[in-house]
């Protein structure tokens, strides 16, 4: 049996994430696989809290959680740790008197509850007292109507959080409306876009980008440019290291690294290495969802029935988020870098093997069951199979920042 949850960051006023929302399906027509809700929220509960072991997916901050009404009623949040989740009441629950009194036992339990997708009804006005954050669907209501409600409720101890927040506009309105935190497709790039030149002290992540892009690879222009810049050599050891460990002397050159992982490897250190360069005083979540994509369109591309380079789609994966790293439009970016056209296409236009891979991580990272299927069959990969490398990038990204410095300090 698989776990097919999806998680999506929440980030706070200072874009730090504060959370996740573990997302087991997108709707109660739409699931993957079929189920009924209240069975799906159970086996969402018995899959990531109950099963044996520690799992990546519920680790670090506390996880959102929708429960639809029969699970509220039956007190279904009491077997989880109060301090490690938020309870999110549907919107499809109706606000009568069993699901009042259920609000109002959990909330003196100690229990923090959110009502999701609040559409500011009358019915609901009661359970306000019994609340503590309250999420407003910006594509579902309107920008203007969720920032005037948050005004008018100013008085109240209630915290704001703005949903489906698309575009840096959104993003801002509702800053300057006082919401606290934010979720959506913007925050998978949680900074601005700002079409702009590269700063000069990025320049050199550029540079080394440009290099790993290149084919040959030339290795000696790449030690060059890594043993140029401090913080770019401590990075690559630390990475080679924490994936060698089976040497017995540690890594102390980029040429023992290149002689010992092999060009194919050092590559992928290489690229790597650049996203963590880039991501210094950069939210930690942006790092690692760059290593989470690029390790999930690997193993997608090996996984394929169509023909795609495992190597090509690890770059594609980690390039995907090389605007919000470096500050500037991927038009713009992609113009520096001399990539072959069926990674440019994939990067823009989502089109090709490799778009079709980067769709099939956006799908998921919605929890588009949907459109999954559709890209699942498309590439030739059986849905349970993405679940299963969700884990696994899951992972293996956090062993890497476990190993690596902090990008969100210059240590």
């Amino acid at each position: 049996m698989y776990s097919y949850v999806a998680r999506q960051p929440i980030f706070n006023r200072q874009q730090r994430t504060v959370g996740y929302e573990l997302l087991f399906r997108d709707g109660e027509s739409n699931a993957f696989p079929v189920i009924e809700a209240n069975k799906a929220t159970c086996r969402l509960l018995v899959e990531n809290y109950m099963a044996v072991g520690d799992n990546p997916a519920t680790a670090g901050q506390r996880t959102f959680i929708n429960f639809p009404y029969e699970s509220l009623i039956r007190l279904l949040p009491m077997l989880l740790p109060k301090r490690k989740v938020i309870i999110e009441v549907l919107e499809s629950c109706a606000p009568d008197e069993e699901l009042f009194v259920a609000i109002k036992y959990l909330y003196r339990q100690g229990y923090v509850i959110a009502l999701d997708d609040f559409e500011m009804s009358p019915p609901w006005q009661r359970f306000l007292p019994y609340v503590h954050i309250i999420k407003l669907d910006l594509m579902k209501i309107g920008i203007e109507q969720a920032c005037e409600f948050v005004n008018q409720h100013r008085d109240r101890k209630l915290k704001f959080l703005a949903e489906k927040v698309e575009t840096h506009q959104d993003y801002a309105a509702a800053y300057e409306a006082g919401f606290q935190f934010f979720q959506g497709y913007y925050f998978s790039k949680p900074e601005m876009l700002k079409n702009r030149q590269v700063e000069p002290e990025k320049l050199t992540t550029v540079r080394l980008l440009q290099e790993i892009c290149r084919e040959p690879v030339d290795f000696n222009r790449v030690e060059k440019i890594i043993s140029s810049d401090v913080s770019l050599s401590y990075l690559l050891l630390r990475y080679v290291n924490a994936a060698a460990h089976r040497t017995i002397e540690p890594i102390s050159s980029f040429k023992q690294a290149l002689v010992y992982l092999g060009e194919d490897k050092i590559k992928m250190f290489v690229s790597a290495v650049a996203t963590a360069h880039a991501a210094i005083d950069k939210p930690r979540e942006l790092y690692s969802l760059s290593l989470q994509r690029a390790r999930m369109c690997e193993m997608l591309a090996a996984s394929s029935r169509l023909a795609v380079e495992k190597d090509k789609a690890f770059l594609t994966g980690l390039f995907s988020l090389l605007d919000a790293l470096l500050d500037n439009s991927l038009e713009q970016l992609l113009t520096l870098l001399p990539l072959e056209p069926d990674v440019r296409d994939a990067l823009l236009n989502r089109q090709g093997a490799l778009g079709q891979i980067l769709a099939l991580l956006d799908a998921y990272e919605q929890a588009d069951w949907e459109t999954i299927g559709i890209h699942c069959q498309a590439l030739g990969i059986r849905e349970e199979l993405v679940a299963k490398i969700y884990q696994h990038a899951l992972q293996w990204s956090s062993q890497y920042l476990d190993t690596s410095p902090n990008p969100d300090s210059t240590a």
